[in-house]
């Protein structure tokens, strides 16, 4: 878990000296903590739509797998009236679980959230669900929530 720690400190130390733009275009690399806990990614295609994706890690007492998704997202920056600048989100997804005994679990999911963008620092901090239904090996229903923030570089 040391490792793990040190790791993920080596890439944020790379990732914020480099060379920034605003956070709703570009690359944003940060954390997520829920159900996964772990690293968080988003690209924005261009003003209105983006790819997010996360690499975690469940650390319910049963339920202790490797997460991987993938959204394809819709931001709606007018839903919010306010100072700050705050943005809806959802849109559809796919999830990979790795496997207990060989029962890796294929997903889709539907992701819908709220994400506040900072005015003067590239950063956004993020909450969100995500149902979730398992169609592979076998059928099964979850909820995904997670809250976390993401560094914007170029």
């Amino acid at each position: 878990m040391k490792k793990f720690f040190f790791s993920l400190s080596l890439i944020l130390l790379i990732l914020l000296s480099m060379p920034v733009k605003a956070q709703d275009k570009g690359f944003g690399a940060g954390i997520m903590v829920g159900q996964p806990t772990g690293l968080s990614g988003k690209y924005w295609l261009n003003q209105v739509n983006a790819l997010d994706f996360g690499l975690g890690f469940s650390f319910a007492k049963d339920d202790s797998r490797i997460h991987i998704h993938a959204d394809y997202l819709w931001h709606s920056n007018t839903s919010i009236e306010s100072s700050e600048k705050f943005s809806f989100y959802y849109g559809p997804g796919i999830k990979l679980r790795s496997g207990k005994n060989d029962d890796a679990q294929l997903g889709i999911r539907g992701v819908i959230g709220i994400e506040w963008m900072a005015a003067k620092i590239p950063i956004d901090v993020f909450l969100e669900i995500a149902p979730v239904f398992n169609f592979v090996p076998g059928t099964s229903f979850k909820v995904d929530a997670s809250f976390g923030a993401r560094y914007y570089f170029e």
